[in-house]
């Protein structure tokens, strides 16, 4: 992993109250408008991931394209001369945000002339030529992207009722989501597999034994291990988790003390980081076939493993165990991409508090961001929907994705190979 120091802040972080005053950073603006769009149309969380890594790799290459200190991450090539950066920006997010969400559009209409309106310093035949070329951009990366199999259209997944294989969950048995993405075109890695992990454990291994047992003490409805603190936690990692990191990040981003084209290459970094992590989970996922801890508590006896008992009506402290197969945890993926890129511009510990969508009010702190990625991996076990395994290696593939990532995108451009 890069690290570029260590760095003590403190910060508070509270959900979609970011400041956005008229001398905001185009950046973490579009970055809430982005989030604001997701909430609204409560996207799931693998498309709105697709979303926000759109998004910020048309700033980029907008704003990067003006300035060129680093080579380019899809549009390659020239920007005219004299266009306003901050033009570029707000016109590129703009273009993307009304071809991913088009019924926002008077929204988005609105936020576009407030921010141009704010862009001061720049002449008016500047910001032409920087919305001219922003439009460019994004439209090229949406051409890109618009055959990337993310809307392609597959059979119902039902997966299997062999031992250890996952079927749908109780109480709404619903066929797997999205097993499509599992063959999508990748953000920056070679191909969907190329990160694969090596497996979840074998049902009669010790490491399994250990895994059930913890998930089913710990993680059922009823449990009596379970203190309150964990059950918090639980329910604060269950949102989204690409929009969660995302506040994290607008929060740290947005101090003032890094430039516009700094601020969209750490957005595009954590974004495609997190975009190519969920690819990677998919894959794993519709690979392996694990099943989730509900089908294996209650059909214990059939796994042939002596330590592990059946408890048929066990249910997770979660509602509902989600439409997707155990192996790994694409929220643990998520978050260990997510916490590697941000460690690795900022430094590990750095002290910050978060909000969660799903317990607002609930504010919780943590000293380094692999602490935090630590403590998802805790919240899918006591949520009763992940055995351990599952979540150590969804976030060690993360970090591994976030690791790729920041050595092959974006790179100063004297170090382009």
């Amino acid at each position: 992993m890069i690290m570029h120091g260590v760095v003590f802040i403190t910060l508070a972080i509270l959900a979609l109250t970011v400041p956005r005053s008229a001398g905001a950073d185009v950046v973490t603006e579009w970055n809430q408008h982005t989030q604001d769009a997701i909430n609204a149309e409560n996207t799931d969380a693998r498309l709105s991931q697709r979303s926000l890594a759109i998004v910020h790799a048309a700033i980029f290459d907008a704003v990067n394209g003006i300035e060129r200190r680093f080579t380019p991450y899809h549009v390659d090539f020239v920007a005219p001369r004299g266009a306003s950066p901050r033009a570029a920006a707000i016109e590129a997010a703009y273009i993307a945000l009304v071809n991913l969400f088009p019924s926002q559009k008077a929204t988005f209409d609105r936020a576009r002339t407030a921010s141009l309106a704010s862009t001061n310093g720049h002449g008016n035949e500047s910001i032409t030529r920087g919305i001219e070329w922003g439009q460019e951009v994004a439209e090229d990366i949406l051409a890109w992207r618009s055959t990337d199999g993310f809307d392609t259209q597959v059979p119902p997944y039902l997966g299997s009722t062999a031992p250890g294989q996952w079927r749908p969950t109780p109480p709404d048995f619903r066929p797997a989501i999205l097993p499509q993405v599992a063959h999508a075109t990748p953000f920056a890695m070679t191909s969907p597999r190329q990160f694969r992990p090596a497996g979840p454990p074998a049902l009669r291994s010790v490491q399994y034994t250990l895994d059930f047992n913890e998930v089913k003490a710990i993680g059922s409805r009823t449990s009596s291990t379970r203190n309150p603190e964990q059950t918090e936690i639980a329910k604060f990692w269950d949102d989204n988790a690409g929009v969660h990191w995302n506040l994290i990040a607008v929060s740290l981003a947005a101090d003032g003390q890094t430039s516009l084209l700094e601020n969209a290459r750490l957005f595009v970094l954590l974004n495609i980081a997190m975009a190519d992590a969920t690819i990677a989970a998919w894959d794993a996922k519709f690979f392996y076939n694990f099943w989730r801890p509900v089908t294996a508590i209650r059909l214990a006896d059939t796994d042939r493993n002596r330590s592990t008992s059946p408890d048929p009506t066990w249910l997770p402290l979660r509602s509902l165990t989600p439409a997707h197969s155990d192996y790994p945890s694409n929220h643990s993926a998520i978050s260990g991409a997510a916490a590697a890129v941000l460690a690795a511009h900022f430094g590990d510990h750095v002290t910050f508090t978060s909000t969660s969508g799903t317990l607002p009010g609930v504010i919780r702190t943590h000293t380094s961001f692999s602490a935090a990625a630590e403590e998802v991996n805790d919240a899918r076990v006591y949520n009763g929907i992940h055995f351990r395994t599952a979540c150590s290696d969804g976030r060690a593939m993360g970090d591994t994705i976030a690791d790729y990532v920041i050595a092959n995108l974006a790179q100063p451009a004297s170090e382009r190979r």
